[in-house]
């Protein structure tokens, strides 16, 4: 048996992403509109979508994130460290400019799609085997008719991605990523298509504007009940 659908989702705002930062294994927590992402992010999915079983990676914006869906749907959340960011060791923390100043040779062969050797930092072939199997012994714990929805991050789930689709995560780069609490739905394969799964929607979200998505909304323009949980 193996889940009808999951749900990769990645988690709402940081102060990190807003800054253009790597975040890795940091654990940085959602920023304000990061909160309100994934409150209104959450209410979208709840709405299309009956999750059986929700799974986090264990650094604190994911468990948040997944939080926010638990309270709708009434289910608890269940943590595996497996679905963490990839870590980018001594990078972390620091924006593009200020690696490729200090990195100059090594931020070349990164930006070229390869894996640049550094203190801490794991290549793509790694994050994408854990995630992985990770996912499969998820998806194969429940039924046919469930829902498995799992929240990560953005170089992790474009990574598993990738690999679960039987593509070589060190070399394919056909895949975008994922704005802040948007998440892609995959679908077990019935067919000889050599994978099984596959993508049938990436990238979704509330219908809202990037841009404005990514700015968020000012806290005295909301409802007063998204207002409120804002400020908490």
């Amino acid at each position: 048996m193996t889940a009808r659908a999951v749900i990769l989702w990645r988690h709402g705002r940081t102060e990190y992403n807003a800054a253009a930062r790597l975040q890795g294994h940091t654990d940085i927590p959602l920023d304000a509109v990061g909160r309100w992402q994934v409150t209104e992010a959450a209410q979208h999915l709840a709405q299309r979508h009956r999750p059986t079983r929700i799974v986090s990676s264990d650094l604190g914006r994911a468990v948040a994130t997944a939080q926010a869906l638990a309270d709708v749907v009434g289910l608890e959340v269940a943590v595996d460290p497996r679905l963490r960011e990839r870590s980018f060791g001594e990078w972390e923390g620091l924006t593009a400019d200020e690696i490729a100043e200090r990195w100059p040779e090594a931020y070349r062969t990164w930006r070229a799609g390869r894996d640049p050797e550094r203190a801490g930092a794991e290549t793509r072939a790694t994050v994408a085997e854990r995630m992985v199997t990770a996912l499969s012994e998820q998806a194969a714990a429940l039924g046919e008719d469930d829902t498995l929805v799992v929240v990560s991050h953005g170089a992790a789930i474009t990574l598993g991605l990738v690999a679960l689709l039987g593509l070589d995560p060190a070399a394919w780069r056909g895949l975008g990523g994922l704005h802040n609490a948007h998440w892609t739905l995959l679908r077990g394969s019935s067919r000889n298509i050599g994978s099984a799964w596959y993508i049938e929607a990436h990238n979704l979200g509330p219908a809202v504007a990037v841009e404005d998505w990514n700015a968020g909304v000012p806290v005295d323009a909301m409802p007063s009940s998204t207002a409120d949980a804002m400020r908490a």
